[in-house]
């Protein structure tokens, strides 16, 4: 008898059904696991026989072969303990192959038929979900699955109390599954923190209505990182979607937290001395990165010449693409990677370029050497470039007028992406919907410019040697400041202060 149990196996963010099959055959006592195993599955077979000795349960002494179809799919990762064990105990007569037919099951095992959490379930429960079947899994996975949606996941503390549930002994409840909501999260920064940088607080609040990628070049001390950890203070809360997808980006690397969803928008910010793998994502097993942990929300690199040049220009694709692929000889697998760009640098690599009695002798060559350590196509993909003065003493005193806070902002920032929003669904355009990441046919249909904008935009492209690009980045740019104030066409004070953004590249 050969009995068969449903799992799945992870080719990036797309679960792909496995077919678990056992069968116990006459012959030398073996126990051996076929179908592309890694070292982790090839182990199984001792944490099943021991969680079986637990049980006080014996593998019968006979040939005992597993193997998990499709077979040229590479097996990787500890959550194939579980349906191995149940498809052995099928072929055992102990559970009934009924039982587990309309099922998906995953579990780590412990020597004690304990059952360990694993990465991936909710995009498991997703998968089950789509395809009308049910989920086994560790209870310790069940605060992740259950906001896939799906109504029929069957949670477990043990190896012991999942054979009591399909053999009628005992009873387990479903998990009762929860409503996504997106509620406005609380933060222990504030925009209000920050004393001073009018200029560069504007520009950020631009950056967040329209998803725009910014550089920040200033002394150090003048609050580029400080104003950058307060990106998402101002951002809206993600969307029951972007939540999900979030979500499974974090499951599949082990990263979720208690409550098993993320509902902030992510905040990453990588040391400079990140390797190009952490960054990209890769290594043995194809890890999600620190862009794909940025999915729907922010990637702030600090330093940003101190990083590797070519985990810089790694960057270039996955700005446009908002995806990342993983080549390998075997696979190719893509992560989703639909981010913020923040980039933080000093003017020179002392740090004080144009600061009197501090610069280094070399300036103005240093500051120059500095920038060329980022190449032009990576500048380029930078929408708004603002410079930050130091601040003076006096904007430090407190005083009786506050500076404004985040909420106060969050708020304009909401109603300025529901515009975008809504134009881009009343033009039949279902994503990408933020000007910094819409196409650029849609943006000739909504760049409504006046004669005197264009007049302006063609005596800054004869001054300016302008990529097609940063054209279009300016265009995107004037497109948000104007649906800031709600207006339907892009004035010369919104274009203004588009191109006093994009200016800032060429220094």
């Amino acid at each position: 008898m050969v009995s068969k149990v449903r799992t799945v196996a992870f080719v990036g963010m797309l679960p792909t059904e496995i077919t678990v099959e056992a069968q116990i055959s006459p012959g030398i006592a073996s126990f051996c696991i076929v179908g592309l195993p890694d070292k982790a599955v090839a182990e199984a077979k001792e944490r099943i026989r021991s969680a079986f000795f637990t049980l006080g349960l014996g593998i019968p002494a006979k040939r005992v072969i597993v193997n998990m179809a499709p077979a040229d799919i590479p097996k990787t990762g500890s959550h194939y303990d579980l349906p191995i064990a149940l498809t052995v105990l099928c072929s055992m007569g102990i559970v009934k192959q009924d039982m587990l037919n309309n099922s998906i099951v995953m579990g780590e095992l412990g020597l004690d038929g304990s059952l360990g959490y694993v990465s991936g379930s909710i995009c498991a429960a997703m998968f089950a979900n789509e395809n009308g079947f049910s989920i086994i899994c560790p209870r310790k996975c069940a605060n992740e699955a259950v906001w896939s949606g799906n109504k029929a996941i069957l949670a477990a503390e043990s190896l012991g109390q999942l054979l009591n549930q399909l053999t009628g002994r005992a009873q387990i409840p479903f998990v009762e599954p929860k409503l996504i909501r997106s509620d406005v999260v609380k933060y222990n920064k504030d925009f209000s923190d920050v004393r001073g940088q009018l200029v560069a607080k504007r520009a950020l609040e631009v950056a967040a209505c329209g998803r725009h990628n910014v550089l920040m070049i200033g002394v150090p001390g003048c609050g580029k990182s400080m104003l950058a950890s307060r990106l998402c203070t101002i951002l809206p809360p993600l969307t029951s979607k972007e939540m999900l997808e979030t979500t499974c980006v974090y499951s599949l690397a082990g990263m979720l937290p208690e409550d098993g969803i993320i509902k902030n928008p992510p905040y990453r910010s990588p040391h400079h001395s990140a390797s190009l793998v952490s960054i990209t994502g890769g290594g043995s097993n194809a890890k999600p990165g620190e862009i794909s942990l940025a999915h729907n929300g922010v990637l702030f690199l600090d330093e940003l010449p101190e990083f590797q040049r070519q985990t810089i220009e790694a960057l270039r694709q996955p700005l446009e693409n908002r995806q990342i692929t993983i080549s390998r000889a075997k696979d190719h697998i893509t992560y989703p990677a639909n981010i913020q760009l923040i980039a933080a640098m000093n003017p020179c690599r002392c740090g004080y370029f144009g600061i009197r009695n501090k610069e280094c002798s070399k300036a103005p060559i240093c500051a120059k050497d500095y920038l060329n350590k980022i190449s032009g196509p990576v500048l380029d993909r930078f929408d708004i470039v603002v410079y930050m003065n130091n601040i003076n003493n006096s904007e430090l005193l407190i005083t009786s007028k506050q500076p404004e806070t985040s909420e106060a902002i969050r708020q304009r920032v909401t109603v300025a992406r529901e515009v975008q929003i809504n134009r881009a669904l009343s033009h039949g355009v279902l994503s990408n919907q933020l000007n910094g990441q819409i196409s650029n046919k849609y943006l000739e249909t909504i760049a409504n410019m006046t004669e005197e904008t264009k007049k302006l935009m063609k005596d800054a492209m004869s001054r300016t040697h302008l990529s097609a690009r940063g054209f279009h980045k300016i265009i995107k740019v004037a497109r948000t400041i104007a649906d800031m104030h709600n207006s339907n066409n892009i004035t010369v004070s919104d274009l203004s202060e588009a191109l006093q953004y994009h200016s800032n590249i060429n220094m």
